[in-house]
């Protein structure tokens, strides 16, 4: 896969025969060219031009940014939960398929984003972010406009995430997590958190920008 090619695996309540036939076709290493086939075949033509008879093209970064805003615009009920992710193992496929055939609203979702490329020359120390040697980055969401459809969703996305977590790595990306505890935080920067916990009692030592997967003052 080249590196100036950015794509993600996802699963969507649509046209369940594309899980059918990425369960027949996409199992371990195969999965890879399955996606690509899948995403050659929706996309070549249609939404960018092809830069060739194998690739699309680039886009700008903006246009990138506003793909979802028909699909999910304000005010949609959310729960995120995510993880990093070493290797898609047939279980996690498995899992995969089984719960995107439970996929309680429309709108829910789950996204693998592929790491590769310039983030694995980078060391794990060099900057926050601890899993340089991750593979993909998993979100599952569950969305919907009715608050009365809040709990399907929470219960959909925590089941499947916790089913998951044998084949997943212990931290997230901090954009895909909820209020989880400094544990889960601990976790995601690993061992760099202590050295973050210092510089913020530096610069922040009272936790004032504390509205986030929150690092917390050094003692």
């Amino acid at each position: 896969m080249p590196e100036y090619l950015c794509y993600f695996s996802c699963c969507k309540v649509q046209d369940l025969s594309s899980v059918r036939r990425w369960e027949q076709q996409g199992r371990g290493a195969k999965i890879e060219e399955a996606i690509i086939e899948e995403f050659k075949a929706h996309f070549h033509g249609k939404l960018i031009q092809p830069k060739d008879e194998n690739y699309p093209n680039s886009m700008p970064y903006p246009t990138l940014q506003a793909a979802f805003d028909e699909l999910y615009p304000p005010g949609l009920q959310w729960y995120w939960k995510g993880d990093f992710v070493n290797e898609l193992s047939d279980e996690a496929i498995d899992l995969d398929i089984k719960y995107a055939y439970e996929m309680p609203t429309m709108l829910s979702t789950m996204h693998y984003y592929p790491i590769d490329g310039k983030p694995h020359q980078v060391g794990p120390s060099d900057t926050p972010w601890a899993y340089r040697q991750a593979k993909w980055s998993k979100v599952i969401v569950g969305v919907d406009p009715d608050p009365r459809n809040a709990e399907a969703i929470t219960a959909w996305a925590s089941e499947y995430w916790e089913a998951q977590r044998p084949h997943s790595e212990s931290g997230a990306y901090v954009n895909f997590m909820m209020d989880e505890g400094e544990e889960r935080v601990r976790a995601t920067y690993g061992a760099n958190y202590e050295r973050l916990a210092t510089i913020k009692k530096k610069y922040d030592p009272t936790n004032l920008f504390r509205v986030n997967q929150n690092i917390e003052p050094a003692g």
